[in-house]
Formats: C-alpha cells, structure tokens, sequence
C-alpha cells in the first residue's frame, strides 16, 4: 500500500494526479473491485450511478452496504431527493468537489459505477448548458410518450436526437427544454481535467451476465425491495416519479397499483435490467482509453494500475 500511494504522490504535479475509474455493465462486480483496490492503495471511492444517488433507493439501486464497504469512506451516495430529477450537471459539480478533498487529504480518489454519462462528465470535463426548469412546459410535455417527445426533439436538434436514450423521457424532456429555450441543444463542450484517468472495465460473457443479473434481482426480492418502493411511496414519492427513474423501480411500482401481475414484473425486471446492460456495453465500447477485465482476474488489474500509478 504505501509503496504504491508514495508512487501517486511522487507524481503529484498540476495535471499529473492519478484517478482510478472501475467501471462496466450492471452486476459485474464493480464495487466489491472498487474497495479489493481502495485498501492496497489508500482510495477513497466515488459512486458514479444515476440512481444510487436518490436516499431510500438502496435494495433497488444495489446500493453498497455499510458492512460491504469495509470502512472505505464512499461518497456520492443518498445526495438526492427522490422526489426530485437530479441532472448530470448536478452529479459533476459534486463529483468535482469531492475528487478535490479526497486528492487534498492525499488518498487516491476511485470513481466507480456503471453510467457512461456520470463517468464521461467528469473525465471528459463536460461542461453543461445553465437552463432553468420551465415548469409549464414541463407539465405539457410529460403528458406526451417517450415516442413523440423523441420525434419532437428530432425536428429540433437531429445531433442531440442521435445520442440520446429515445427512451428516457426524463432525458427528452430536459433536451427539448433546453432546445427551445436556446434555439437548439448546444453540443456539450468539454474541457481537459487537470488529472490522469487510469480507466479499468469489467466484463463478463453474456450468458454469465444474465445468469448474474437473474440471481441478483431474485436475491432484492427476497430483501424487500417492493417493501422499499412502497415504504417511499408513503414518505410523499408519487408514483409518475417511479415511473421516471425506470428499470426496477418503474416495474415495481406498476405492480404495486395493480396494473401488472408477479409473473409480468419479474419478466420486465430482468429484460429491463439486460436491455440497460446492453446500452451500458454500447456506451463504453466508444472510449477506447478503458482496459478491459474479467472480474476475477484481481491480480492482474492490481499490476495494471501499479504499473499507471
């Protein structure tokens, strides 16, 4: 440990510090690697999970325990109301924030998760468009489907229409605030960060992923995540924002109001959960920075980032 930390700060110029990046599909082992690396090295972890950092969501986000983290401070966890949309620009600033103190108290920061968009914001330096919310435009267009909304944004922007979830009406809605509001979705614009990524993927073959994916959503069944669902719904989180965040908590939630049966939501869960790990393998085959690995093979990812440090 202290020969690989004495290593990273030995190298701590402007632009030169190390960050560690443990990324890749959904159920592929990213946290369980994130804290194996963060006691050899003395990190520190950043979550980068679009919903992980809603409070309440643990059992359905697969929110980290306090016992699985083994006194590794992590960071970026329950930020958010689930009531409330929290953006990509608002994961950055604090992101940005946090990679700072963990460096300043001279540990290794390791930002881990499994959404593209969080990971690229930081390490690409994107630099997001200050749009206010308009409320009444919100209200009309969330009456519309995922569909129309994407052919709406298409006649607007057909760059920002070409790499945008057509699904993800959170997503839509926002892009075509902003287009209307500035005319047109800008392009994203980023800016070098002053540190050195060291960006490690974990991957698995795609039978063991579903198989890993089905035995996971079975065992936050068994640990109440439809008890966890219904428990915020009656803390004041309406139903339409489960539907939003989407994937177990949209399925759950149409359960739970009766318009779905078990068998129905378990075959959504899963088809849900493997159509996103898709999307997730899509997104990160762009950045050809990422060293791919087996998740069992600890080893060699530990001499990988030895020899980057």
């Amino acid at each position: 440990m202290h020969l690989l930390k004495n290593n990273f700060l030995r190298g701590f110029e402007p632009g030169g510090a190390r960050i560690i990046v443990i990324l890749g599909q959904t159920a592929t082992g990213k946290s369980d690697l994130a804290v194996k690396i963060a006691k050899k090295i003395g990190g520190e972890i950043i979550s980068a999970d679009s919903r992980q950092v809603y409070k309440g969501l643990d059992i359905g986000t697969g929110k980290i325990t306090e016992k699985e983290m083994q006194t590794i401070p992590h960071y970026l966890l329950d930020v958010a109301n689930p009531k409330k949309q929290f953006t990509v620009a608002q994961y950055k600033i604090l992101a940005d924030k946090k990679i700072k103190e963990v460096i300043d108290r001279d540990k290794i920061p390791i930002l881990c998760g499994g959404t593209g968009f969080y990971i690229d914001a930081v390490t690409k330096g994107m630099i997001f468009p200050k749009v206010p919310p308009n409320k009444k435009l919100r209200k009309d267009l969330e009456q519309k489907t995922a569909e129309t909304l994407f052919n709406i944004l298409k006649k607007l922007d057909k760059d920002r229409a070409k790499s945008i979830d057509s699904k993800n009406k959170v997503r839509l809605i926002r892009a075509i605030e902003i287009a209307k509001a500035l005319g047109e979705v800008p392009k994203i614009t980023e800016a070098t960060p002053p540190y050195k990524f060291i960006k490690i993927g974990l991957k698995v073959p795609e039978k063991t992923l579903k198989r890993k994916i089905r035995i996971r959503l079975r065992k936050r069944i068994r640990s109440g995540m439809a008890i966890e669902l219904y428990n915020l719904r009656k803390a004041g989180v309406p139903w339409k924002r489960f539907i939003e965040l989407g994937f177990d908590q949209k399925y759950i939630a149409l359960f739970l109001q009766g318009k779905i049966s078990n068998k129905e939501m378990l075959e959504k869960l899963f088809k849900s959960n493997w159509q996103y790990a898709k999307r997730q393998m899509t997104w990160f085959k762009r950045d050809k920075e990422i060293k791919w690995f087996s998740p069992v093979s600890y080893k060699k990812i530990k001499i990988y980032i030895e020899n980057k440090l």
